[in-house]
Order: structure tokens, then C-alpha cells, then sequence
């Protein structure tokens, strides 16, 4: 959670106004740091060849001005602290003397313990029902008849003003947290030292601050307890305190709860900027007024034609047995609904097996082919599903997760972008290149949001008209794109890729195919960017990024060994094959390294992207159905008449065309689930079979389909990027500009300079 809703949170709703304005200093200080950076841009003058002297001593007196201007800020802040503190505390501290010297004032010479006796004459025990809080008296104490009112009032007031102490003292921890975050940041952003000197100066001599304050406050409090105790538990100290902090307790999670009902809305409102929202009509039925919005029908409306054409393929007799009639229904029907995203994808997946093993379209491998029934089939589907290839996945996530969560994958990015200097041309590439490389270990689905969020600095400091803000974006959206493409793990149609190649390819070969071409490819969208939106010519200079200074810990070499190592025997598996066997064994060890030490927990296990793992299953088992069922081969068969004379870099050529444009509208693992099983048919029955070239460069074409904001999860995330005002980067328009061509450059930069290095490794 963010410390700006780590604040809202957990402050007392009432006193709201009165904690540090953390969100607004935030915001301060990137303003700060914007001014500070538009005036501290070098003057170059020409005849000496250096930078003007007068321009670094505009930058010390710029760097002092900010300080000026954020420590009267704050010490406004901190007044209002200090005024509402001093108020609050003499107002609570009188209450609470005048609950003692009304205590002390009551008749309690009646008064009887229970443990001591029966009941006096005079004596009355508190019902639970009476007893304002629940709990109270639990030790039986009695209290004669005529201040048993003034007790329960007493009792009642005595809570109450314990909630509040306690909320006091909590007032004082997180304002003091606030303002140590906030002088971190403003340290951290404009390079500056403050704060050390304002925290031991200011903050901790300000009243509240003090150490005799918060003694002082804890005194008040424990005196509270005593009391409580006297008045409920008999004199049981240690049962009065529970009872009060299980009184505190009910009373921040009932503030809490409508506190996280706002913050929840907010964060939804937020989510949606820019979404198009449907106003729902209202229907009136026989059961009542049914609300329905305009994109619900267009997805009922689909999901009906997608069941009538299901019924006509199942009545059609397109071939010769039942098993591939109904298969091609299945694989129509499945298909048509993952394009139209009428529901979640890992739905879909999830209906796949239940339709494979109801409509019986498996047969029997032992060369009879019979048609198998659903017990028989249900072991063949789902021994299919859990293969070696998921455990790869979950492999990946492991790694991806532990890397991300320890800071290692943002530490290495922000090390090699502080390198990169403040030209915005070497800047974008150096950029790209980290999303690639991102993507290649944490996916491409991590490395956008990572990359995005390591940009922001220098978003922050743009002109408000700058082109190289687009521009970035744009570069690390398309580069991730690529970087889908790098490693075995870093998209699910490599995973798709590999489960149709037979033998699949070693790390290593992955690694001579795929490394060369993202490197041409990013050169390639580099230099179309550079030509497109010529960043230097309006923002010649930027704001560098900084590298995390946080130094290295044990846990981190820990982890950066185990990930080295896994990687390693990935490479070599087809070495070590008769020991380890697959390398979705190998991808066992990471989850015992990492789950098994306590770094990842319970609750990073189930953040993995089940959905994926899902659909990837349900791909898996569709692949097996075709096969099966004889459909695949039948298909194959036909597509063989048609490309029959050409060659394999004619086959992949026409295929990649042709996935290009499927991937580019919908999602790429799809594309690859549809096609890469006929593909790997089609390339064991050419005269010069070379299946495993077909299926690698059509999942590489997968990765490289980048023509539109849905083209892709870093696409997504890439448009969605605004600016302070709200504003999107970027607009559909942007990627038909730079997506479309970049999507072509790269699927011929695979088809020609990828078949090439295929064909010289023996692929």
C-alpha cells in the first residue's frame, strides 16, 4: 500500500485535516523538481567548448530557493500539528482528571468484591445485558445500588477516553512516519540532504514530538487502564488492558471499514479513467426491472451466434467420423469465443476439457483408433494438461516473483538506465533495451509496469507539449512486445511453442535465435521512432534517473545464485536429460529455493497468474483433442495440397502473414494456441519436413504482433500511461503510426534473418 493511503487509512477520520498533507507535498516536490530542472539545463557556449559558469550558479541558488520553499511548506504543516496536538491533549487530559475526581467521589463503602463473599444487602451485580460494553465486570465485582449509574457512566466515558488517548499516541507515530517519509523523498528526488538536519532540528522539538510528550501520553494512558481496572475487572490489570484494546480494536476496524470503502471507490475511479462507460437500460420483465448496458448485449448477441454455428458444425458432416466433426466444432466454438473475450479466457480453457470428454472425441493411440469413452478419456486429458510445460511456467512466475519482490530486477534496470546519460536519443534505446532484457526474466507482462514506473522521474519533468514522453512510452510498450519473444519463459506462447516441438528446443538454441533478433528488432523500432517523433529537437536534455543506492544483502545473492543456477541447467538440459529428465523438473528447484526458505509466502503462491496457467492447460488439451481425434492431420493434409511446391521459407513466410494479422486483434497466446498445432502438422508432412522451424518462427510472429492497444498486455498498460492533467500519452492513432510498421519490420526481420540462423543450427 502506498504511504499516501497508508496515512488516509489509518488516521482518525475526524482529525483528517490535521495530519501532514502527504500527497500534496508529493506533489511539491515534483514540482520542485521539474522547476529546478528546466532551470539548471546547461548553456553550452560554443566558442569556449564548455558549459556556462553562469548556469551552475544559477543551479546552487535554484537548489536553495526549493529548499526555502519546501521547508515553509512543511513548517506550516507542522504548526498545524502542533496547535491541534496541544488542543486535543489539555482537552483529553482534563477528561480524564475529572473521571478520576468523579471515581473518587462515589459512595463505595457498600462496595464488595465478588471473590470476597456473598452479595451485601445493598450490593448489585451488573447484568451483562446492563453493562455498557460487553465484558465488563467479568470478575463479578459488585457496587451498591445507588451508584451503580454513576458506575456504568463512569465505565463508558472511561473507554472512551482510552480510544482516544490511544488514538492520540497514533497521531504522533504517524505524523512523525510522515515527515520522515516525505524529507526522504525530497532528498531522494532533488539530491538534496535535508533530511537529517530539519527532522533533529525542527520535528524533534516541536511539542508533540518531544520524548517527555509521548512519556507523558503513555502515563495518561496506563493511569486510564488503572482506573478501568478498578472499576471492572477487580483489579486485574492485565484483563482491564485486553478488555480496552479489544474496545480499540472494534472501534479502528469500524473506522476503517467505511475509511476502505472510500479508498476502494477512489481506486476503481482512478482504474477507469478514460474507459468508456456504458449507461445500462432499463428493461421492465415480469420478474422485475432488469438493467442492461449496451456491451452486455453485444456479448449476449455473440455468445449466441457462437452457440448456433457450435450446433451447425455438430449437425454437419464435413469428414468421416463423428470424433473430427465434433472436434472441429469444440475447436471453432473455443476459438470463437477466445477471439470475442465473451468470457474470461481461462473460462474458455476450462470448457474445453469438459466438452473434449463429454462429446468423446479422443481415440485410442495404439493404431485401431477407437473412439475411447469418458473415464478413459478423462485420464488421457487431463495426464495431458498438467505437463512438464506448466511446471516450466510456474517455474518462471517463481523466478519472475522473487526477483521482482526483492528489488533485484528494479535495482539492475535502474543501474544500467543511470548510465545511460541525458540525451532523450540514447536514452530511449538504452530503455528499450532494459524492457527487453526485463522481459526476457519477469515476462512481459512485468516488465512494462516496471519499466513505466522507472520512467517516471523523467515523465515528470517534460514540458507539458514534449514529444519524448509518447515516444518513450511507445519504445518500452513495443520493445516488451519483442521481449516476448527472448526466453522460453517470458510469454505463454513460448511455453505453447515448446509443447509443439518434438524435441524441444534447449535454452541455448532458444537464446542464438532470439537474442540477435530482438536486438535487431529494437534497433530497427528504434531508429523509425527516432525518425517519427525526432525527440532532441524539442527536448534536447532530460532528467537522468538515478541508481538505487540500497547496498546488496545476503538474501539477494541467495537469490541471484538460485535463479543463475536454475538458468544454467535450463541450458543444459538436453546434458543432463537422463537425471533430470524435462525441464519442468529443473523449474522444481526455484519453488523449493524460494518457497521453502520463507522469501515467497502462501500469498505470492496464489498472486501467480493462474488465468494464464488456465489457459495454457486448456490449450494444451484442445492441442491433444486434435491430434487425437485425427482433425489435425486431416487439416494438415489439405493445407499440404495447397502449398504443395513450396518451400519451408515459403511455408513460413504465408503462415506468419497470416498470424501476424490474427495476433494484432486478439491476444497473442490465443493466436499461438489456433495455429501452432496445425503449423507443426503441416511443417512434419512438407517434403523436407522441418516442423520445429515453422512452430519457433510463428511464436516468435506471435510476440512481434503489435499494431493496436489491444495487441498485447504491454499495450494495454502503455495507453492507459497519462499525464498529470489526466491526459493519455498515447492514442490508437500512435500505434497505427509506429505499431503497424514496427509489427512488419519485425516479422521480416524473423522470417529472413530468423530462418537463416534456424538453418544454420539444424532446426
Amino acid at each position: 500500500m502506498k504511504f499516501s493511503h497508508q496515512i488516509q487509512f489509518n488516521a482518525v477520520p475526524d482529525w483528517a485535516e490535521y495530519y501532514l498533507p502527504y500527497s500534496n507535498l508529493k506533489k511539491l516536490i515534483y514540482s520542485i523538481e521539474k522547476t529546478d530542472h528546466q532551470q539548471s539545463r546547461p548553456s553550452i557556449d560554443i566558442e569556449d567548448g564548455g558549459y556556462n559558469e553562469q548556469a551552475a550558479l544559477m543551479g546552487d541558488e535554484s537548489t536553495e530557493t526549493s529548499n526555502d520553499r519546501f521547508i515553509a511548506t512543511l513548517n506550516k504543516s507542522l504548526e498545524k500539528i502542533v496547535a491541534f496536538y496541544t488542543k486535543k491533549e489539555k482537552e483529553l487530559y482534563n477528561d480524564l482528571d475529572e473521571l478520576i475526581v468523579a471515581y473518587d467521589s462515589l459512595d463505595l463503602t457498600s462496595h464488595i468484591a465478588g471473590n470476597e463473599g456473598g452479595l451485601g444487602e445493598n450490593s448489585y451485580l451488573l447484568e451483562e445485558s446492563e453493562q455498557p460494553y460487553p465484558g465488563l465486570d467479568r470478575n463479578g465485582t459488585t457496587w451498591p445500588k445507588e451508584v451503580i449509574g454513576d458506575v456504568v457512566d463512569i465505565k463508558k466515558r472511561m473507554v472512551d477516553l482510552f480510544v482516544l488517548l490511544s488514538e492520540l499516541k497514533s497521531f504522533i507515530a504517524l505524523n512523525l512516519t510522515a515527515f520522515a517519509k516525505i524529507l526522504k523523498k525530497y532528498d531522494k528526488i532533488t539530491n538534496n540532504n535535508l533530511k537529517r538536519h530539519y527532522t533533529t532540528n525542527t520535528v524533534n522539538a516541536a511539542y508533540p514530538f518531544q520524548v517527555t510528550t509521548r512519556n507523558k501520553l503513555n502515563e495518561r494512558i496506563q493511569e486510564s487502564e488503572r482506573a478501568y481496572s478498578t472499576l471492572a475487572t477487580g483489579n486485574n490489570l492485565d484483563l482491564a488492558i485486553d478488555e480496552l484494546k479489544t474496545h480499540l480494536r472494534e472501534h479502528i476496524v469500524w473506522e476503517r471499514n467505511t475509511i476502505w470503502r472510500d479508498l476502494i471507490g477512489q481506486e476503481r475511479k482512478i482504474q477507469n479513467v478514460g474507459l468508456i462507460e456504458s449507461k445500462p437500460t432499463a428493461i421492465s420483465t415480469p420478474f422485475g426491472t432488469m438493467r442492461i448496458t449496451r456491451d452486455q448485449v453485444k456479448n449476449y448477441i455473440f455468445l449466441i451466434i457462437c452457440v448456433a454455428v457450435f450446433i451447425a458444425l455438430l449437425k454437419a458432416e464435413i469428414f468421416d467420423t463423428v470424433e473430427q466433426n465434433r472436434c472441429l466444432a469444440i475447436l471453432v466454438f473455443a476459438s470463437m469465443l477466445w477471439a470475442g473475450e465473451v468470457m474470461p479466457l481461462f473460462v474458455t480453457a476450462l470448457l474445453v476439457p469438459f466438452l473434449i470428454i463429454t462429446m468423446r472425441v479422443m481415440r485410442s493411440d495404439d493404431g485401431k483408433f477407437t473412439r475411447l469413452s469418458a473415464p478413459d478419456a478423462t485420464k488421457r486429458v487431463f495426464a495431458a494438461m498438467f505437463s512438464p510445460v506448466i511446471m516450466l511456467l510456474l517455474g518462471g512466475f517463481t523466478i519472475a516473483g522473487t526477483l521482482s519482490k526483492f528489488g533485484i530486477a528494479k535495482t539492475m534496470a535502474t543501474f544500467v538506465l543511470s548510465k545511460a546519460g541525458t540525451r532523450p536519443n540514447r536514452v530511449l534505446l538504452v530503455n528499450m533495451l532494459v524492457a527487453t532484457v526485463a522481459s526476457m526474466w519477469i515476462s512481459n507482462v512485468a516488465a512494462p509496469v516496471l519499466c513505466f514506473s522507472l520512467i517516471q522521474p523523467i515523465l515528470r519533468t517534460l514540458p507539458t507539449d514534449s514529444r519524448f514522453g509518447p515516444c518513450l512510452i511507445m519504445g518500452i510498450a513495443l520493445a516488451s512486445n519483442l521481449g516476448g519473444m527472448a526466453s522460453p519463459i517470458s510469454s505463454p506462447q513460448n511455453i505453447i511453442a515448446i509443447q509443439n516441438m518434438n524435441p524441444p528446443p534447449s535454452w541455448g538454441e532458444w537464446f542464438i535465435l532470439s537474442i540477435p533478433l530482438c536486438l535487431m528488432g529494437n534497433f530497427i523500432i528504434w531508429l523509425w521512432l527516432l525518425w517519427n517523433y525526432n525527440p532532441e529537437r524539442q527536448t534536447p536534455h532530460i532528467h537522468p534517473i538515478r541508481a538505487t543506492k540500497d547496498p546488496i544483502d545476503g538474501t539477494q545473492i541467495y537469490i541471484i545464485v538460485v535463479t543463475v543456477g536454475t538458468i544454467l541447467l535450463w541450458c543444459l538440459a538436453h546434458t543432463y536429460e537422463s537425471t533430470f529428465g524435462d525441464m519442468g523438473v529443473i523449474a522444481i528447484l526455484p519453488l523449493i529455493a524460494f518457497f521453502g526458505t520463507g522469501l515467497l509466502t502462501k500469498d505470492d503462491f496464489n498472486n501467480f497468474l493462474w488465468n494464464v496457467i488456465m489457459l495454457a492447460m486448456g490449450g494444451i488439451a484442445l492441442g491433444k483433442a486434435v491430434e487425437s481425434s485425427g482433425l489435425l492431420k486431416t487439416i494438415a493434409s489439405q493445407i499440404e495440397v495447397i502449398v504443395t511446391g513450396f518451400s519451408a521459407f515459403q511455408v513460413l513466410f504465408v503462415f506468419s502473414c497470416l498470424v501476424l494479422i490474427i495476433a494484432t486483434f486478439i491476444s497473442h497466446t490465443v493466436a499461438a494456441l489456433i495455429v501452432l498445432p496445425i503449423v507443426a502438422e503441416v511443417g512434419s508432412q512438407l517434403a523436407d519436413p522441418q516442423p520445429r522451424m515453422l512452430v519457433m518462427g510463428i511464436a516468435f510472429v506471435c510476440s512481434a504482433a503489435m499494431g493496436l492497444p489491444v495487441s498485447g498486455f504491454p499495450n494495454m498498460n502503455a495507453i492507459s500511461q497519462e499525464n498529470e492533467l489526466g491526459k493519455p500519452y498515447l492514442t490508437t492513432k500512435d500505434f497505427l503510426i509506429n505499431g503497424v510498421p514496427s509489427s512488419i519490420f519485425s516479422m521480416l526481420c524473423i522470417t529472413i534473418i530468423g530462418y537463416g540462423l534456424m538453418v544454420l543450427i539444424g532446426f
